[in-house]
């Protein structure tokens, strides 16, 4: 059975945007830091609306910043 997954690059995203902390982003976002670390992780998928919350604090697109894939 194939398997589909979000990732993002909000780490290096997050590095190249004045070394933002993962709380910082948290706190922009509205949710809290362990969230913005399983996201990094890849454990946790963002909600639609969290996904762009996330691409709007970047000005960056959704597809900027999260990658849908297949994992066989």
């Amino acid at each position: 059975m194939v398997q589909s997954h979000i990732t993002s690059n909000i780490r290096s995203l997050r590095f190249n945007h004045g070394e933002m902390t993962q709380q910082q982003l948290a706190d922009l976002v509205g949710v809290t830091r362990q969230t913005i670390v399983a996201i990094e992780k890849g454990k946790y998928s963002p909600s639609l609306e969290l996904a762009f919350r996330i691409a709007r604090v970047f000005k960056l697109s959704l597809e900027e910043v999260f990658t849908y894939g297949d994992e066989g």
